[in-house]
């Protein structure tokens, strides 16, 4: 239909031309130079109103894409929140659950996860609400109005009289025609004068709605180019909010389930371990220990690390059984006699402790 409106269009502005030069050339001494000047002034309304007709309709095709557009974003968005509100239900039964044995830190970042991602389809639905009533509602608003819709009657109705305008011309070129032919018979100069009169009253009445119809299609323009801008910074400015809360959520989401992880491989020192003796050191254990008695007698303990280089199988249940390379910590015990110090080999004992 487009492509027969252009042709139809096109074929018009030719016999209009040739129309004009037609009036030209036989006007003569009826004014035919205003005729002339009136002519270029109506193309140009007209060449005006036909950029302003694509120009409206260019606008209002790429509305209806956006529409289209959101109204199919909603739809898939929506099967989105379904499908992730179900994970976020399935997240939270296993988390409250806790059916593991091994511990809680899977339970744990699951329940995590679900408040996660409860939050997110919350704020999915946000978006998808916001994109249905702030974008797609007012373009569609639009795209059925009455602005856009009186004006393109307006625009029809002036295509309509310029038309009836070109037929008028045609017809009182013939009648020029005649008087020339007549030799100014008194009946055909009046029937010219009448067709010059409705041709003159055509002309006004066209150029009227030229104007009219001019003024409204620029109107619609305007408010055209202005609120579908407005719509699309707005479906814009509402994703940017979407993606950064969600960015936000899932940082927190990521530093609980992380926190949750360490705690789990690197648990906390229990109490007793906290308040327990380190273990002596070599250098301790091979210290002397002395304890004088009250009669002046002496008895030492000395420790010391050994390593079995001999080994040896115990023969009864009180021995203990060495393999070459085991350490075993060696108590010395010895009695000091006299002020010499000095002791028995049979006094000498070694215990391997």
């Amino acid at each position: 239909m487009e492509a027969i409106r252009k042709q139809a269009t096109k074929l018009r502005e030719q016999v209009a031309k040739q129309q004009q030069a037609v009036l030209k050339q036989f006007a003569g001494g009826l004014g035919g130079s205003e005729t002339a000047v009136n002519d270029d002034t109506e193309l140009q309304q007209h060449q005006k109103l036909e950029k302003l007709y694509f120009s409206t309709r260019a606008g209002k095709h790429f509305q209806r894409d956006i529409i289209r557009g959101v109204e199919g974003y909603i739809v898939t968005g929506s099967k989105q929140v379904e499908i992730g509100t179900k994970l976020s239900e399935d997240s939270r039964k296993y988390g409250a659950e806790n059916t593991c044995t091994c511990g809680s830190t899977l339970s744990q970042a699951a329940l995590s996860y679900s408040r996660a991602r409860a939050l997110i389809e919350k704020e999915h639905g946000h978006l998808l609400k916001a994109l249905g009533t702030q974008v797609a509602e007012p373009l569609r608003a639009m795209v059925v109005g009455a602005p856009l819709e009186d004006a393109r009657q307006l625009a029809q109705r002036y295509d309509r009289v310029r038309q009836e305008v070109e037929a008028q011309a045609i017809e009182v070129s013939r009648r020029q025609a005649k008087v020339r032919e007549s030799n100014g018979h008194p009946d055909y100069v009046a029937k010219l004068e009448a067709a010059e009169t409705k041709l003159e009253e055509l002309k006004s009445n066209m150029a009227k709605l030229g104007k009219e119809a001019a003024a409204a299609m620029a109107a619609v323009e305007a408010q055209q180019q202005r609120l579908t801008l407005q719509r699309l910074i707005t479906m814009v400015e509402a994703e940017r909010h979407y993606h950064q809360r969600i960015l936000q959520i899932l940082d927190q989401l990521e530093a609980e389930m992380l926190s949750e992880r360490q705690r789990n491989e690197d648990p906390p020192r229990t109490a007793a371990e906290n308040t327990m003796q380190p273990p002596p050191s070599y250098g301790e254990l091979n210290g002397v220990f002395a304890s004088q008695s009250n009669d002046g007698s002496m008895d030492a303990l000395g420790y010391f690390l050994g390593e079995v280089v001999h080994p040896y199988q115990a023969e009864s249940d009180v021995e203990l059984s060495l393999s070459v390379g085991d350490y075993v910590v060696v108590r010395k015990f010895f009695k000091l006699c006299g002020r010499q110090q000095t002791c028995s080999a049979r006094a000498a004992i070694w215990l391997v402790l």
